[in-house]
């Protein structure tokens, strides 16, 4: 995952009687999509471990293909079109409309508040269980510590095995902090607005084809199998979640509160979107075209269901969905979760915990989400939350805050 929840930024949304009630309006959606996320992704992992466990490699451990193309849906093309989206829209309104934007450095130094106190934590606790000895898989530790384990066709799974995207995520901030600030110049001297909206979205195209390509030419033209990681989960095969996200960033920036969408066109909108990554997710076998570009091609139903949720006229059921508590709460700590689900999992059937069998991969599910939610919570709140804090250190100017006692009450 990522690609785990990253951070809370604005977004597009429905407008409202003040200002701040959107903003927490499109903070619940946003919440809602990470604590679905966060589900699926604990769900697809056991499946993934399942499959593994037993070994016989051709089925998943459900024999209704439905159920089938449930549990094998991937949703870290929804984190990776989430962070571009909400970490991208602040530089689109600045180079289409001319708005401000916050200096690189603040940009980065909270992004490193938001992931790297628990990543760092939890890479060592894990590597530290497994590696009892020293100096161990000390190549390992280091990929790891430096994102660069995307890159090892060996470790890329190892530690943390779902971490591969959070390399990709961190690679992300950088490209952002160097083309948003080049967008933002590139379309200053230009006096039409449409004519930004261009520069800026045939940018996007641009950052989302060349994937397409790198992958058509990896599978097409040197016959690349698809277990090659480094290949297919590298930025250059992968990008194009964050190229789609951030041109629906572009999109939301250029339409502004025009084109709103009404319940009408919104929902079937979603629910096509929706039934679009379960038939992709259905129809996908190893090497065949959906399997093939699964990824840029979830992304972009992706970004239509995002859009037909947040750039609505008003509310429908499917945001009451999104917005129930139980699943925000989830969202609140999905990026704890993503982190800690696999070692839990991992201990459970170490532990002999988890039955055996496709009978028991739904109460083996049950368990993991039972041991892993509660896991996540504490995560949250002793390392997450109090971390987060620190990003209150520096003003939107990159700034050290100053700091002021309370006046004494009269």
């Amino acid at each position: 995952m990522a690609g785990h929840p990253p951070g809370r930024h604005e977004g597009g949304g429905p407008p409202m009687s003040t200002d701040a009630a959107p903003a927490r309006s499109r903070a619940s959606d946003i919440d809602g999509f990470r604590g679905l996320a966060a589900l699926s992704t604990v769900a697809y992992h056991v499946w993934q471990q399942y499959f593994r466990y037993d070994g016989h490699g051709s089925h998943p451990p459900v024999d209704n293909p439905v159920l089938g193309a449930v549990f094998s849906l991937e949703v870290i093309d929804l984190f990776f079109v989430l962070s571009a989206y909400l970490l991208t829209l602040s530089y689109a309104r600045a180079a289409i409309d001319g708005r401000s934007t916050r200096p690189a450095r603040q940009f980065l130094f909270r992004r490193a508040i938001r992931i790297l106190p628990l990543y760092v934590l939890a890479v060592l606790v894990v590597w530290a269980s497994r590696n009892p000895s020293l100096p161990g898989n000390w190549r390992d530790l280091v990929e790891h510590l430096t994102f660069t384990h995307v890159f090892d066709q060996q470790r890329i799974f190892y530690t943390l095995g779902p971490t591969w995207s959070l390399s990709l995520e961190v690679l992300f901030y950088l490209v952002l902090v160097a083309l948003g600030p080049l967008a933002v110049r590139a379309c200053r001297p230009l006096r039409r607005r449409g004519s930004r909206v261009a520069v800026c979205a045939a940018g996007c195209l641009f950052l989302y084809a060349a994937p397409l390509a790198w992958i058509a030419v990896a599978h097409y033209g040197f016959g690349v199998p698809h277990t090659d990681w480094v290949v297919y989960f590298g930025p250059q095969a992968r990008f194009g979640g964050f190229a789609a996200g951030m041109g629906l960033a572009v999109l939301t920036a250029a339409l502004g509160d025009r084109g709103r969408l009404g319940s009408r066109s919104a929902l079937p909108l979603a629910a096509l979107a929706l039934a679009g990554l379960f038939a992709l997710s259905l129809l996908s076998a190893p090497e065949n075209f959906s399997f093939t570009f699964y990824h840029p091609l979830a992304a972009v139903l992706w970004v239509v269901l995002i859009f037909s949720t947040v750039h609505v006229r008003q509310r429908t059921f499917w945001h009451g969905l999104l917005t129930a508590r139980w699943l925000t709460a989830l969202g609140l700590i999905s990026y704890s979760l993503f982190i800690w689900h696999e070692p839990v999992m991992l201990q459970l059937h170490k532990a002999g915990v988890l039955p055996a069998g496709q009978s028991g991969f739904p109460l083996a599910l049950l368990i993991v989400f039972l041991a892993a939610i509660p896991a996540a919570a504490a995560s949250y709140w002793i390392i997450e939350y109090p971390a987060s804090l620190l990003g209150r250190l520096k003003d939107n100017r990159g700034r050290p805050r100053e700091f002021y006692p309370e006046p004494a009450v009269r």
